[in-house]
């Protein structure tokens, strides 16, 4: 039989990468969370963890046990929140988004949820993509409102086939210029004629974009200023620090003083969704990306 608790150490170790830190979070001693790593390998015949004066990393064995040990814990968590729900008569429902997607799609399907389902207490949490999705693979939050480039979700240690992807709507990236710009006539940009620019970034992912991309047209982009507020960075290029590379559900609201163009295609998107874990049916959950659907489908229709 395998102990739940061993698995729950081993899945910290596999979180945060080290005995030590493992030890932290959970309020262990470093030497506690290695002798029951060191259990459980004993229990499971196999080694889990490779250790070196680096860290700790997970072995093929490890990866499996993490994935089954996300398993248990968001069971056990769904299990928890079915006994509340009998004891209250009321349904909690936690929610994960991130900022920008969540104003624009997030409260309006709240809304309508809560008009239909008026003893539904809700919990929201607001993170990046590769907090939030760990956490619902977990059982911590039901759903999470997330978005990607083009690689895969950045999910975290683990199995991805835990979790489902609902898409809702493609947010193409676009060019923001300070009003009276040379190229703010133009119907649509290429990243070549962007060399020469200086750039404010609103979020660390759209640099990482923006200097891969800029890669690819052949030149080295000069970054004058990277918040994580797309509002804040919209605000620096109305200043005329540089220019900006903006999702298009963060372009409102306006702000004077800006002109916005679209990049030609290919160009950056980002693809936005919702993650649920597979195989779990809960009404409210399956009403909410329902709502959620109805309303990116409003957006695009704008």
């Amino acid at each position: 039989m395998i102990d739940v608790q061993r698995l729950r150490v081993l899945r910290a170790v596999a979180e945060h990468g080290s005995f030590n830190r493992a030890a932290a979070v959970l309020r262990l001693t470093p030497s506690a969370v290695s002798q029951q790593v060191a259990a459980l390998e004993r229990s499971l015949g196999a080694q889990v963890v490779a250790r070196s004066t680096r860290g700790v990393s997970l072995t093929r064995a490890g990866r499996i046990m993490v994935g089954a040990a996300e398993s248990v814990a968001a069971e056990l968590e769904h299990a928890q929140q079915q006994l509340a729900e009998l004891s209250t008569g009321r349904t909690q429902l936690t929610v994960a988004t991130f900022t920008s997607g969540g104003r624009l799609v997030l409260p309006p399907a709240l809304t309508r949820l809560m008009a239909a389902h008026p003893r539904t207490v809700l919990h929201i949490r607001e993170g990046e993509p590769e907090d939030t999705l760990p956490l619902v693979r977990q059982g911590a939050v039901d759903l999470a409102l997330a978005y990607h480039f083009d690689g895969p979700l950045p999910v975290g240690p683990g199995p991805t086939s835990s979790l489902e992807w609902t898409p809702l709507l493609e947010d193409p990236l676009h060019v923001v210029l300070p009003q009276g710009h040379r190229l703010e006539s133009h119907d649509a940009l290429d990243l070549t004629d962007l060399a020469a620019e200086p750039w404010v970034l609103g979020c660390l992912k759209t640099e990482a974009y923006l200097r891969r991309y800029a890669e690819h047209a052949g030149f080295d982009p000069e970054i004058r200023g990277a918040t994580t507020d797309y509002f804040f960075a919209r605000s620096l290029v109305a200043a005329g620090m540089g220019i900006s590379l903006i999702p298009s559900i963060a372009l409102s609201p306006e702000i004077p003083g800006l002109s916005t163009v679209p990049i030609k295609l290919p160009g950056p998107i980002r693809h936005i969704g919702v993650a649920t874990v597979s195989g779990r049916d809960r009404p409210h959950v399956t009403t909410l990306i329902r709502l959620l659907r109805e309303q990116a489908m409003r957006h695009d229709g704008h």
